[in-house]
């Protein structure tokens, strides 16, 4: 039997950990200054320069600010954030995964029917064979990949960039634990079925076909995944991947 490797954590990947979980359950406030770098190592039990480490990668993940001679702010980030924090927060709450599937249920329907008013015949066609990719999967991952570039492509057939972004932003959100969200597409050719009639819809142009198609679609998946979370999840479980 193949064993799973244990990922190995460094001294500055548990503190990140620690001091993202301590800002996003409040204990320092957004907008408030973090403790003084010497008193803060100091209380987590690491060196400054461990510190330093952790702190700048929270910076870059938006969470933090520093400026010279003032200090480390937590910053606000449901007023300064961008989308680019999703993947964070879902990762760490299942909540925001219910909001994040909510959001992509509004968007992807809006886009399976501008989508059906603007596909091309070569999208259409693009569309038929991303479908037959997805029942013809090898593994439950593989149909759930598959199933992200039947989206994608309708994202595009909308002939609007933005849907395309927003495609992007609600997958790469909940992507990286996918393994445990996976339930609708254990079997390949039921999640083909499942789709099936968004695709002929918008191959069709059936606008509001299309989107009632989709919306039942997405509804329907959003109830497996959240469901294959369990009661009371508040913490992915799944083993982190990449977004594909």
């Amino acid at each position: 039997m193949a064993v799973e490797s244990i990922p190995r954590q460094s001294v500055v990947d548990v503190l990140e950990a620690r001091l993202r979980d301590d800002i996003l359950r409040g204990e320092h406030q957004p907008g408030t200054l973090l403790p003084p770098e010497r008193e803060l190592a100091a209380g987590y039990g690491v060196t400054r320069t461990t510190l330093k480490h952790a702190l700048t990668r929270l910076e870059q993940a938006g969470l933090l600010s520093t400026r010279h001679g003032i200090g480390t702010r937590v910053i606000d980030f449901l007023r300064l954030g961008g989308a680019e924090l999703l993947p964070m927060l879902a990762s760490q709450d299942s909540s925001w995964l219910k909001e994040v599937f909510e959001a992509r249920r509004h968007i992807g329907t809006l886009i399976a029917g501008r989508a059906a008013a603007r596909r091309t015949v070569k999208q259409s066609r693009r569309l038929q064979e991303l479908l037959q990719a997805v029942a013809e999967a090898p593994d439950v991952d593989a149909t759930q990949l598959a199933d992200v570039e039947v989206h994608r492509e309708l994202a595009r057939a909308t002939g609007n960039r933005v849907y395309l972004l927003l495609t992007n932003t609600l997958f790469n959100a909940y992507l990286p634990v996918r393994l445990a969200l996976q339930a609708p597409f254990e079997d390949p050719a039921k999640a083909a079925g499942r789709l099936a009639p968004v695709v002929q819809a918008v191959v069709e142009g059936r606008v509001e076909e299309a989107q009632g198609a989709a919306e039942k679609y997405l509804r329907g998946t959003e109830k497996l995944m959240l469901g294959s979370l369990g009661p009371g999840r508040s913490r992915s479980g799944g083993k982190s991947t990449g977004s594909g």
